[in-house]
């Protein structure tokens, strides 16, 4: 097998390929959707092919693991989505006041966590396109406490910029994990 030249190549395949396919001109909306589409599908893509390995702590002492950035994605999805933007009255899934690190803490490598993890960043992830979808417009307002009033497109904007940072870190997990990089 001949080893790659560059880490491009690394993650190759349709499910790769199509990550960054979106439409590069047209709507804001269209726009920043597929991008953040793209953000969400190579977190997925640094995740593929393990399971239990998901929950390999990045260097110590920090807790991060790519199981960890899955559920800690998984309530960022739901907080801005779910609770500021579609106003619902809902905890996170994960992290508490109790347990503000709960995302990280409790990435525990057990089968039901790994399915469970995933489980709620699908169901967070499927929420946030619908209502995207069904938003008549990106001036849609919620209401944060830590920001005041926010749009739709602060919120979109703000999460690729979330999913970008974290699927950095996921990059170097995923290498130190099991040798495999790419973009």
């Amino acid at each position: 097998m001949k080893i790659p030249d560059r880490r491009i190549e690394l993650f190759t395949g349709a499910e790769s390929e199509r990550r960054f396919g979106g439409p590069a001109t047209g709507d804001e909306k269209t726009m920043l959707v597929a991008m953040l589409d793209a953000q969400r599908a190579t977190l997925k893509l640094k995740c593929s092919g393990l399971t239990g390995e998901l929950a390999v702590r990045s260097v110590p002492p920090s807790s991060l693991s790519l199981l960890g950035l899955v559920r800690h994605l998984a309530d960022v999805e739901r907080r801005w989505f779910r609770s500021v933007l579609a106003g619902h009255e809902v905890e996170l899934r994960f992290s508490s006041p109790e347990a503000p690190e709960g995302d990280f803490d409790g990435a525990g490598p057990e089968p039901g966590t790994v399915a469970e993890s995933w489980a709620a960043w699908e169901d967070e992830v499927a929420f946030a396109e619908a209502f995207v979808a069904e938003a008549a417009h990106l001036d849609v307002e919620g209401h944060d406490s830590w920001r005041g009033a926010v749009s739709l497109r602060w919120v979109l904007v703000h999460m690729i910029e979330e999913y970008a940072r974290h699927n950095g870190h996921a990059d170097l997990i995923r290498e130190r994990i099991d040798g495999a990089v790419g973009v």
